[in-house]
């Protein structure tokens, strides 16, 4: 019986010792770096980060990184940062960049930033170094800025924003986009209240010494530095299109009451025809009348046969004096053809 407790003691201790094995095969290298770097982490605090599924090997070299350039930064904030879906490795080194360069940022800021989805360490770098930016963005449509100013000649400008970090507003603060946004604008008022173009082509700082003083930058992450007006071209006379666009609208709107005018006419036209053709039936009516009263005359003795022979003959000589006038109305018209 003492035998088997004996054999069982020994196969735990065995088990034991090979546990302890692989671990100080998994993370002696780990430990012994951070020892020799001054920047001590547990064995126990590895093999928990192991059963957190931490990844224990940029843990240590971010730490070794912060304390080799001064920083205090613990284990456990540089983990719980993991755990919190951060990036420690661009934390550290941001912090690292910032301390270099004499900028004012906390482990708690650029964590904050880091989890906000900014890339903190770029952040950093253009706080350092400004970059940049291209207004308009040419991959984002055309590569200038058209306004027009008030002779109704079209600009074209293109600018360039110079711009650095400001890491107190990353968190929260409007992109890129929106300093492009309001550049554009700036421009296309700056141009617009220009009483002609020749004074924009004249003197393009007008424009960026316009929109420096709107202050453009409020509300955004960044803090704009310079804006160069890269370039300025004329485009297009829109005052002069506009005006031949009326000039067209004014004519056709005064064909159309033309083709009004001409419409009433011709109905007037009809309407005067037709009130002809009425008189004449009306005339033809009465000359119907005549004979009818001529017979009545002979009846009643108002009239004999000698009158109405009379009266033949000056309607014959009436007709005859027609026919000759239209013979001669005709031979003169030959003639002057």
């Amino acid at each position: 019986m003492p035998n088997s407790i004996l054999l069982v003691l020994g196969i735990g201790a065995a088990i034991v010792v090979f546990v302890v094995i692989i671990i100080m095969i998994n993370f002696f290298q780990l430990w012994l770096q951070a020892m020799l770097s001054k920047a001590p982490v547990g064995m126990l605090s590895l093999i928990a980060m192991r059963l957190r599924r931490v990844n224990a090997s940029a843990i240590v070299h971010s730490r070794i990184n912060a304390v080799k350039a001064g920083l205090h930064i613990s284990v456990e904030e540089l983990e719980t940062h993991y755990l919190a879906g951060g990036n420690v490795v661009r934390v550290v080194q941001a912090l690292i960049a910032a301390s270099k360069a004499n900028i004012d940022l906390s482990f708690q800021q650029a964590t904050a930033i880091d989890l906000a989805g900014r890339d903190v360490l770029d952040a950093v770098q253009t706080s350092v170094r400004p970059k940049v930016i291209d207004c308009p963005d040419p991959s984002n449509g055309p590569n200038t800025v058209a306004a027009v100013a008030m002779d109704g000649i079209q600009l074209k400008a293109k600018a360039r924003v110079t711009v650095r970090t400001n890491i107190n507003r990353l968190v929260g603060g409007a992109t890129e986009e929106t300093i492009i946004a309001r550049v554009g604008e700036g421009i296309v008022t700056t141009i617009g209240s220009s009483p002609t173009h020749k004074k924009v082509l004249e003197n393009p700082d007008m424009i960026s010494k316009n929109v420096l003083d709107r202050g453009l930058d409020a509300g955004t992450a960044f803090e704009i530095l310079s804006i160069d007006i890269a370039d300025v071209d004329v485009g297009e006379n829109i005052g002069a299109a506009l005006q031949v666009k009326q000039a067209e609208a004014d004519k056709q709107i005064a064909q159309a009451r033309a083709e009004e005018r001409r419409a009433m006419a011709r109905a007037r036209e009809a309407e005067m025809q037709a009130q002809v053709i009425e008189m004449r039936a009306r005339v033809t009516e009465a000359e119907a009348e005549v004979p009818k009263a001529m017979a009545e005359a002979f009846r009643s003795g108002n009239m004999g046969i000698m009158d109405y022979y009379r009266m033949k003959n000056v309607m014959a000589d009436t007709d005859m004096r027609d026919s000759i006038s239209k013979i001669d109305n005709k031979k003169s018209q030959d003639d002057d053809k």
